[in-house]
């Protein structure tokens, strides 16, 4: 059985520890007369929706309802909130993040119907997709050949995207067979295979992006656990176990390789175990598996420690 503990959770500015010794008495008195410490707000995680980290430890995070990004800076010890997406046109509804070229990101807006393209500073780059989205969710990035997967929700497919913003191919149709999708949302790359989560058909659809090899399918729908309802968040650790965000029973799923069920995560709940109404998860090269708690405001993160081969073997 796989072994998984908890790491922590991201909520916002209470990650983050202020010196309050480098403001002057003074200046925190005039603050109080003139009643900025009330008028002020603390910035939160609203309603998260994806997360991705970068080799510098920033780590990226979508929401929805603040309709910005937020980047949760360690190496400058800060919270910084990014909201704008295409020059002065502010993010609408952010859902999918993924890493770019030179230290920025990937940010598909499905109110936007485009993937919007921020550098390292999170100024606004070029775009790509306009004209061509209906309703860009899901997004990874290959970083060997640079292509950018995005999930058109309403389109029934996947739509990849070199660097510049051409549309080099389209994989799928609307469909219940594989290889087919009804309104797919996450998506996730590893070992040369392209993680769907098909969420209306209520499955993850694993495509190998080179070969005759037919697409894997994993999960059904059910009432058991294991099963699919509306899936969410699809992700992949260096040992190819697969993790499915199941957002209508509040659950993490875990599954092999080879699409065997292994163990559920959650449960409806604010604990530092349970979810609700979760999104998006994402793992890094550590294995740490970050979950976009979407209605509990918060990003949790577990360690994987291991067990899951050994139990399959």
């Amino acid at each position: 059985m796989p072994r998984y503990q908890f790491a922590g959770q991201l909520t916002g500015e209470a990650n983050f520890v202020r010196d309050e010794e480098t403001t002057s008495g003074v200046v925190r008195f005039l603050a109080w007369v003139v009643g900025l410490f009330e008028e002020e707000k603390p910035n939160v995680l609203e309603r998260p929706q994806a997360v991705v980290a970068d080799s510098q430890e920033r780590i990226f995070v979508t929401d929805v309802s603040r309709a910005a990004v937020f980047v949760f800076d360690k190496p400058a010890g800060e919270l910084k909130i990014w909201e704008y997406a295409v020059g002065l046109r502010r993010f609408l509804a952010p859902i999918g993040v993924t890493l770019a070229e030179g230290g920025g990101i990937w940010v598909s807006d499905a109110e936007l119907q485009l993937v919007a393209h921020l550098d390292a500073q999170g100024n606004p780059l070029p775009p790509i997709g306009t004209g061509v989205l209906q309703r860009p969710t899901g997004i990874t990035r290959d970083p060997a050949t640079g292509l950018i997967y995005v999930a058109d929700t309403y389109a029934h497919d996947i739509k990849v995207f070199s660097p510049d913003g051409r549309l080099e191919r389209i994989i799928g149709e609307r469909g219940e067979a594989p290889g087919e999708f009804n309104f797919p949302t996450h998506l996730a790359l590893g070992q040369g295979k392209l993680y769907v989560t098909d969420t209306m058909n209520s499955r993850v659809q694993v495509i190998p992006l080179e070969g005759d090899e037919k697409p894997q399918v994993i999960g059904k729908r059910g009432l058991y656990y294991g099963n699919l309802v509306r899936p969410k968040g699809v992700g992949v650790d260096s040992e190819n176990n697969i993790y499915v965000v199941e957002s209508y029973y509040d659950n993490l799923l875990i599954f092999n390789e080879a699409g065997d069920f292994l163990m559920p995560i959650g449960g409806v709940g604010q604990g530092s175990g349970n979810f609700y109404l979760p999104g998006g998860v994402w793992v890094d090269s550590f294995n740490r598996v970050f979950v976009a708690d979407t209605f509990n405001g918060r990003v949790t993160i577990f360690q994987y420690l291991g067990g899951a081969k050994s139990d399959a073997e």
